[in-house]
């Protein structure tokens, strides 16, 4: 079976944009995907949307045309986007389409996200009690694993840091200015150990891919990405995840385990073989454990891997070149799009001052969101 190709990409910058619409900053990354792919939108045969609160996707087509073509709405929490593109790559793969569009955009109120019990089959008192504050669950979560690992405080530190230096050089972020370790470290506790400085924020931007079969991408004579692999799982058994009201005595894997692990297998490739990942590090401690449950490094490596700058651009592994969530905020159905498009941007050797060396030909990214889902793709030039 030949590869579904990435040609073409768009975004809108994340952050505030005041007096227009997350809509209107989906259909902006749509025309600037459409531009860059040398396509207009009679050509689009299908699409899928991501929001979580800005409005349904589809009815985006008011903006863009009103074609008939088929657009199909996904909400999977912070996973929509890649879920999003999970399906729009299925949907070429069967031979039913040969050109068609994922794309994502938000717009989130300020402060924190509003998730209700309901919507996760948990009871009302759960959230009465103060269980549904996200920054809470995190932070409990990143401290147990800190205990079993042996990672430092400063570990969390270093990855902020990084985020923000990432994302001088990236023009679609949110937060664009260095800051230090030591300020890091010494901001004001939103959850400890997360101080403000390690949290992502609400957010609101756009992404939009376009996809096509390999015969279409060739007649269109672009440079192309090929997608080696796109998967989406849920949890299994045991797994520790957002809003779990409880812990299985028999602690089992996580979502991410089983979507990189299919995702690798698919690609035909390994850990080893990525040039570049961007990991969701919707708080620091996030992208810390993300490290390991995508096959990386194993549990308490990154104590030293972050030490040591293994994930700085130009070593080892780059991760999150565009300073991630921390840096970008999060615009969930925009979020997991973000990345691979970002991914796209470093095999084309477009990334400007976060570009990563030596011509990277593979890139991996993973997105995860509640009550446990996860999203995986590869990208090979």
């Amino acid at each position: 079976m030949s590869d579904v190709c990435i040609v073409g990409i768009g975004i809108h910058p994340f952050g505030r944009t005041d007096g227009l619409s997350g809509m209107e900053q989906g259909v902006y990354s749509v025309q600037q995907a459409m531009k860059d792919a040398g396509v207009e939108w009679a050509d689009i045969q299908f699409a899928y949307g991501a929001s979580d609160s800005a409005g349904n996707p589809d009815t985006m087509v008011e903006n863009l045309g009103l074609t008939g073509m088929q657009f199909i709405n996904v909400r999977n929490g912070c996973a929509a986007g890649g879920s999003a593109l999970f399906s729009a790559q299925m949907a070429i793969k069967s031979g039913e389409f040969d050109l068609g569009l994922a794309v994502g955009f938000d717009k989130h109120p300020r402060g924190a996200f509003n998730a209700l019990p309901s919507e996760y089959n948990l009871p009302e008192w759960y959230g009465e009690a103060g269980y549904m504050i996200t920054t809470q669950f995190f932070a409990a979560k990143v401290t147990r694993y800190m205990h079993e690992h042996g990672i430092s405080p400063t570990s969390l530190g270093r990855v902020a840091e990084k985020a923000f230096r990432n994302a001088v050089h990236a023009p679609h972020a949110w937060r664009r200015e260095p800051v230090d370790l030591e300020t890091i470290m010494n901001a004001p506790l939103v959850s400890d150990p997360y101080t403000k400085y390690m949290f992502c924020s609400p957010a609101e931007g756009g992404v939009a891919l376009i996809l096509a079969s390999e015969k279409k991408a060739r007649e269109l004579g672009k440079p192309f990405i090929r997608l080696k692999a796109a998967t989406m799982r849920t949890r299994p058994p045991g797994s520790f995840e957002v809003f779990a009201p409880s812990i299985d005595i028999k602690r089992g894997g996580s979502a991410t385990n089983i979507a990189s692990r299919d995702a690798f297998a698919i690609a035909g490739i390994g850990p080893q073989d990525i040039a570049v990942a961007q990991l969701q590090d919707t708080e620091a401690g996030a992208e810390i454990m993300h490290m390991a449950e995508n096959g990386f490094c194993k549990d308490g490596e990154q104590e030293a891997w972050l030490a040591e700058g293994r994930t700085e651009i130009g070593s080892q592994l780059p991760v999150n070149t565009d300073g991630g969530c921390l840096a970008c905020g999060e615009p969930i159905g925009a979020s997991g799009l973000r990345q691979v498009y970002e991914n796209v941007v470093q095999l084309r050797g477009d990334g400007g001052g976060r570009q990563v060396p030596n011509n990277p030909k593979t890139a991996y990214s993973h997105v995860y969101g509640a009550p446990g889902v996860s999203a995986v793709t590869i990208l090979e030039r």
